[in-house]
């Protein structure tokens, strides 16, 4: 399905303009691949052929083709595409994406293409993606995320306030559970980025994936084993979903959407107004983040990365720079969802859940950036899943994660 999805999707972006004046014909060509950064499959379709007609419009000389990706298999169908020399020349990713294919010599520097407005940027958003001095992501939006509450779920076991501290939680939990409701969502399949399920709780708990310079992992220290105990005691007082160990964070028919989970705390936009949609706008209450021992939540710059397969550098800045302006950054933000990554761009308003996660920017953290975050992630996923599972005891499960992530940095990845 998703191969199919994904030529779909392909066909419809390569189709371009109908307009026989913009572009097609350039003496330059540059591919993108792009995500689904704008959930409705339609919606994205058209935003994004609307942007490929309007940059040809403005650049006659670059015939442009933006190509959209499904996110499932994201990481391998990059690494193939830069290994290979056959695939984009501009390609979505994340900060820690960005730093794992420029220490594999797989992107290039973009400072070309924000040379005239770097000013506008905000510097965080800019930072995260700069390696020795060069920048390698020219962010064009930002994600928030923050906790939602299914208050109908609350009040009806007696509880009138959303749980703001982890403390909260776990006292709310037994009276759901009485009721047939879990407290909180999480998501323990191996297929889900723990920067939506376990890094946040790690953060609360003042702790951190990796030590500050890298050269070691840190989330066997106290403060992981406090999370992971966190989420075991709500398990205990059926305070998660029974399937929290496999099931993945998908929203759409998920827990959150039946009433049989009351809250999650890293949601984003798109996934708020499914849970409005499904229980109603009057019972879906959005917060601030939640807090630990820290105040924490999840955000971070959706960048475009210049692969080391683009022959036309000065070509890719202009289309670089196109998509991060802001008029299309102030037209992609409705459309998806996200927020600003430039300071001369206006975040949405007119929604109490557009203010909250807005609020929650102060709070974001953008993950672990470090060459061998992604490969830690997945060492890390399987042994929280076999803690959830009862398989293993929460030291075990972080001290053998810890074993085999050490060995990944040794070898570097």
């Amino acid at each position: 399905m998703a191969v199919g999805v994904a030529a779909l999707l392909t066909v419809a972006a390569c189709g371009g303009s109908d307009d026989d004046t913009a572009g097609g014909g350039g003496s330059a060509e540059v591919t993108v691949w792009m995500y689904p950064v704008i959930p409705d499959q339609d919606a994205s379709i058209e935003f994004w052929e609307q942007v490929e007609a309007d940059f040809e419009a403005e650049h006659e000389d670059i015939d442009l083709t933006l190509e959209l990706q499904p996110w499932e298999g994201r990481d391998e169908k990059i690494a193939t595409a830069i290994a290979s020399g056959q695939g984009p020349d501009l390609v979505l990713l994340t900060p820690d994406q960005t730093l794992q294919y420029q220490v594999s010599g797989g992107l290039k520097p973009l400072d070309g293409a924000v040379e005239d407005d770097r000013d506008a940027y905000l510097p965080s958003a800019l930072d995260i993606v700069t390696f020795e001095d060069e920048l390698y992501g020219v962010p064009i939006y930002h994600t928030s995320t923050t906790t939602a509450y299914n208050m109908a779920a609350f009040q009806a076991a007696g509880i009138t306030e959303p749980p703001a501290t982890w403390d909260d939680v776990l006292a709310a939990a037994p009276a759901l559970a009485a009721n047939g409701v879990s407290v909180l969502d999480y998501s323990g399949s191996p297929e889900t980025t723990l920067n939506l399920t376990f890094y946040p709780l790690l953060w609360q708990a003042g702790g951190s994936v990796f030590t500050e310079d890298g050269s070691d992992v840190a989330f066997d220290g106290p403060e992981g084993l406090a999370a992971l105990q966190f989420l075991l005691d709500l398990q205990e007082a059926g305070g998660l979903p029974a399937d929290a160990a496999t099931k993945t964070n998908l929203v759409d028919g998920g827990p959150l959407t039946t009433g049989t989970t009351a809250m999650t705390y890293a949601i984003t936009l798109p996934d708020i107004e499914i849970m409005r949609t499904s229980l109603g706008a009057e019972n879906v209450v959005v917060g601030a983040p939640l807090k630990g021992e820290e105040q924490v939540s999840f955000g971070i710059p959706g960048v475009l990365a210049l692969t080391s397969i683009n022959d036309d550098e000065e070509a890719a800045y202009e289309v670089a720079s196109f998509i991060a302006s802001p008029d299309v950054s102030a037209r992609l933000n409705d459309a998806a969802g996200t927020f600003p990554a430039r300071t001369d761009v206006d975040a949405p308003t007119g929604d109490d859940a557009l203010t909250a996660l807005s609020d929650a920017l102060q709070y974001a953290r953008p993950g672990e950036v470090t060459p061998t975050a992604r490969q830690v992630m997945a060492v890390l996923s399987a042994q929280l899943q076999a803690a959830l599972q009862g398989s293993k005891s929460p030291e075990d499960a972080l001290a053998d994660a810890a074993t085999e992530a050490r060995d990944l940095i040794a070898r570097g990845g």
